[in-house]
């Protein structure tokens, strides 16, 4: 676990990567103050999840939602601004909100936290508190905690209103180990059978084979490059694909490195460079468009 100490690996967490950087809207971000429960507020005012609008009685055109793959916070800005050209501080009505979901809510999140200063990482694994008996896909933002030496993970997704829609009474600024797993916990304990894999995915989607594309997200993330939930590179497996032995030794090897991440830093940073089943490419696959695509613009590459 790294301490105050490690200044190698929470310099790495302040700096802006390619996804969450501002870019040129860095200036709008605000580095006065670091009260929690305010950049959470300041994330549900600009963003709206694509499936939970209808519990706000919204209604999402489809050319509103293809807002959810927009991949970079410039560019998620940039939209946010065509709606409202307000100061980002200012919430926006459910009509103005940019359409995201869990990865864009955490991008924004590790962006304000890393603009003041403090170390902050996206984590992509299943949350608990979905749907009962269930893990869903989800993420959630990692953040340093000086006074507490550790680092804490927060959801800014979750608002008042999916307070009382998946009844949660916990604090969401300080997310219990058991109500979210990272990929890494989920793949060993199901691994274990200890749990089901067949119950963490999402919607029809389940498996250890999904784990196992959750754990390679994670490792990007933990690389700094927090990719949206349904790209596809690499070393992920295809849905529905059985693992063969190699195939579970490498996730197994991932699984052991993310689950504490500070005391393998240097390997997971080697490892992510140098293996290109790990490494995000220029091209990935965004398997909702079901096309391959330019991760700095989304635009589509070769055939649809």
């Amino acid at each position: 676990m790294a301490t105050t100490d490690d200044s190698e690996i929470l310099d790495f967490y302040r700096r802006p990567g390619e996804m969450s950087s501002a870019g040129k809207h860095a200036g709008l971000l605000g580095g006065h103050g670091c009260d929690l429960e305010v950049l959470a507020r300041e994330a549900q005012g600009l963003i709206l999840h694509e499936h939970i609008a209808g519990a706000y009685g919204e209604t999402i055109s489809d050319t509103r939602r293809n807002e959810v793959h927009i991949r970079t916070l410039e560019n998620i800005i940039d939209r946010v601004l065509s709606h409202d050209p307000r100061p980002l501080t200012e919430p926006r009505s459910l009509g103005n909100r940019v359409i995201g979901n869990c990865r864009d809510y955490t991008l924004l999140t590790v962006a304000l936290l890393r603009e003041r200063g403090v170390p902050a990482r996206g984590r992509c694994g299943f949350g608990a508190y979905f749907s009962p008996g269930k893990f869903v896909d989800h993420w959630v933002a990692e953040f340093w905690s000086e006074d507490q030496s550790r680092w804490v993970r927060m959801d800014a997704q979750i608002d008042d209103v999916q307070k009382r829609l998946f009844n949660i009474g916990f604090d969401l600024l300080d997310v219990p180990a058991d109500q979210f797993l990272i990929a890494g916990d989920a793949w060993s304990r199901c691994r274990s059978g200890e749990l089901d894999p067949g119950d963490f995915g999402i919607l029809d989607m389940a498996g250890l084979w999904f784990i196992a594309g959750n754990l390679i997200r994670d490792v990007a993330s933990l690389n700094s490059k927090e990719m949206l939930p349904w790209d596809a590179w690499g070393g992920m497996p295809q849905p529905g694909d059985h693992l063969d032995v190699a195939q579970l030794a490498f996730f197994d090897r991932l699984a052991s490195l993310t689950q504490d991440p500070d005391a393998h830093f240097a390997e997971i940073r080697a490892l992510y460079e140098g293996d290109e089943r790990l490494l995000v490419p220029n091209v990935v696959f965004n398997a909702v468009r079901r096309r391959p695509e330019l991760v700095a613009t989304g635009e589509p590459v070769g055939a649809a």
